[in-house]
């Protein structure tokens, strides 16, 4: 907004009214009468910073005559001082300046500058009438001149006031807009976040579009693949018509079938029964207790001379001693020893053929029946390599290969409705005296054990180690065990010779739920010490004991095969701690097989007739027959 200069307040006017002029101008002529100096006038106006005062709202009265008391009129003439400019065009825009007048006392015709005499009282009344008017005129000017600033401070209000009400018009406006403009900042936001929905929603809108397509393209092969399937169904739809017809059928040809399994299985039962009872027979045939002959090769091979096998005859053994003339006259006579028993193995017999004798035996513990084999001779003679045999699988012994038909034979036999579980042990008999071999105890906490007899006569041994076992593996780790377990020693005929009886005893428990049928049976593996005298053995201390120990056994278990063979009516089981656990399998309700062993050596032809002759007493044992534990 522009400033507009403002006239003060501070300007000397004239009187609004006649009288007022003549009043006052009367006592200033009186004045200038009595002080002629002359008067500075007031500024036409002053501008303190940069506004204007209000202007008066009566406008000053223009010029009179005056007339000046007790004088005489005087004609009004121009002033005879030198008319200065006026005073708003003289004072500059913002400034505070001050004119002053002429100075006073020339003479009348503008001529000089001397002062009029005291006494020229009408020149100086036509001095001060010239100053007057010289004054009047520039109040005239100055009034017209002060007209302008109303008239433009009149407008100047005016536009004020329009422009205060524009401005509050445009405030008004401005408040408005800036209402609309948060509204369209909101606005603008929302457009914002509308077109990023929009871009989204294009975007979404593609896919949809490309999954439309995709879509119209599946739906076609779909159709395609359902007119397929249509045709295809009514295909099928024939052919289960069909294949119904022939299930149908095939259902009654499965009756039948079924009909026939069923007779077929009791069939197979009732031939297996048959198949026992058969197998049982033979083994009768051959009696009870067999005993099977085992010749060890010599180290360097071959026979001693002193041992003759015949080749036509698989069943016979002779021993031939020469013997010297006692007078001299007549030549050296020979001595032929000859024994018959159920097999005899020579030197090259291997471990396959001697197994394959006894495998039928071994098939009648899962038929029910109790089978007991033991390995009898000298120390040395090849008892525990017969019974046990080496790890590889061609030299394995009698008790693996029993193990692995019994467990081969139970799978079969679980296909017909068998289901078997077996338990096994490993006991020792030292110095007559009971030992636990599959203890892993401490042997300082070793139990003791005895030998009882229950009501049904079955023998047990108290506090005894009974594992259960369900295939080859378990049985062979725990007959590893009970080798590590047992009493060896060395002696003068044998560097590792067994100094006690071993004996591994597998029970067997059979259920055929199908046939109600239960079967209890016990197979026993018996690995005996060697028997030997002391002047071969050269026992001493300890050895000696475990010597007389195992004779005295052996020799107990001689007379009770005695006993048993002359059919006398009292058996002394109890004589030893062997006879007594073996009670079953000689005397009672068993099938046993007894190996004799013998070393080839020449200087072992004495203990090998004594073990001969032994084997050839039990070979003429009888015992009763066997039946099967059968529920």
């Amino acid at each position: 907004m522009s400033r507009l200069p403002v006239m003060t307040s501070k300007r000397v006017l004239t009187s609004s009214s006649s009288s007022e002029n003549s009043q006052d101008m009367a006592p200033a002529q009186k004045k200038l009468r009595k002080d002629p100096e002359p008067v500075k006038p007031h500024a036409a106006a002053t501008i303190i910073g940069g506004k204007r005062p209000p202007v008066a709202a009566t406008r000053a009265p223009t010029s009179r005559s005056v007339r000046a008391v007790g004088a005489a009129t005087v004609a009004v003439g121009p002033s005879r001082g030198v008319l200065k400019p006026s005073v708003a065009s003289a004072a500059p825009k913002g400034g505070n300046m001050k004119q002053t007048a002429a100075p006073t006392g020339t003479k009348p015709g503008g001529g000089g500058g001397s002062k009029r005499h005291a006494w020229d009282l009408k020149g100086k009344v036509s001095d001060m009438e010239g100053k007057l008017r010289n004054y009047q005129s520039k109040v005239k000017s100055a009034n017209e001149e002060n007209d302008i600033p109303k008239g433009t401070m009149a407008q100047s209000k005016m536009r004020v006031t329009e422009m205060e009400r524009e401005l509050k018009r445009q405030q008004s406006q401005i408040s408005e807009y800036e209402d609309e403009l948060h509204a369209l900042l909101g606005v603008r936001d929302e457009l914002e976040k509308v077109s990023s929905d929009k871009s989204t929603l294009q975007k979404e809108l593609s896919n949809l579009e490309g999954k439309y397509r995709v879509m119209e393209t599946l739906r076609d092969s779909q159709e395609t693949e359902l007119q397929t399937l249509t045709m295809k169904l009514s295909v099928l739809e024939s052919t289960l018509a069909r294949l119904q017809g022939t299930l149908r059928d095939t259902e009654e040809e499965v009756r039948s079938l079924k009909e026939t399994v069923a007779e077929q299985k009791d069939e197979l039962h009732a031939g297996e029964m048959e198949r026992r009872r058969l197998h049982n027979t033979i083994q009768e045939l051959k009696g009870n207790i067999r005993v099977f002959c085992r010749v060890r090769p010599l180290v360097d091979g071959g026979l001693s001379k002193h041992i003759q096998l015949p080749t036509s005859d698989i069943k016979t053994i002779t021993l031939a001693k020469t013997e010297e003339s006692h007078t001299g006259k007549t030549a050296d006579t020979q001595k032929n020893y000859n024994f018959n028993f159920d097999r005899v193995f020579g030197p090259g017999a291997s471990q396959q053929e001697v197994f394959e004798e006894i495998s039928l035996l071994v098939q009648s513990a899962l038929d029910g029946y109790n089978v007991c084999c033991f390995a009898y001779g000298q120390t040395g003679s090849g008892k525990t390599y017969t019974m046990e045999g080496d790890e590889f699988d061609k030299t394995r012994g009698v008790i693996p290969r029993a193990v692995q038909q019994i467990f081969r034979a139970a799978e079969k036999l679980a296909t017909q409705g068998w289901e078997f579980t077996f338990t096994a042990s490993f006991v020792e008999i030292y110095n007559e005296t009971l030992r636990d071999l599959l203890y892993t105890g401490k042997a300082s906490k070793r139990p003791e054990h005895e030998i009882r007899k229950s009501t049904n006569n079955e023998v047990t041994i108290t506090n005894l180690t009974y594992e259960k076992v369900s295939n080859e593996d378990q049985v062979l780790g725990l007959i590893a065990l009970a080798n590590q377990n047992r009493s060896t020693a060395q002696t003068a005929q044998n560097d590792r010779s067994s100094r006690s009886h071993s004996v591994f005893q597998l029970d067997i428990e059979g259920v055929n739920a199908g046939r109600d049928v239960k079967c209890k049976s016990t197979l026993c593996l018996v690995d005996l010490a060697g028997s030997e005298r002391m002047l071969k053995s050269q026992s001493q201390g300890e050895r000696f004991k475990e010597m007389t120990a195992i004779n005295g056994s052996l020799s107990n278990l001689g007379i009770v095969i005695s006993a048993l063979a002359n059919k006398e009516s009292y058996v002394p089981y109890r004589n030893s701690k062997l006879t007594y656990l073996l009670q079953g399998c000689l005397g009672g309700n068993s099938k046993t097989l007894m190996f004799v062993n013998i070393a080839p050596e020449s200087d072992s032809f004495g203990e090998t007739l004594n073990s001969l002759r032994f084997a050839s007493k039990v070979n003429d044992c009888v015992i009763g027959t066997a039946s099967a534990n059968r529920k």
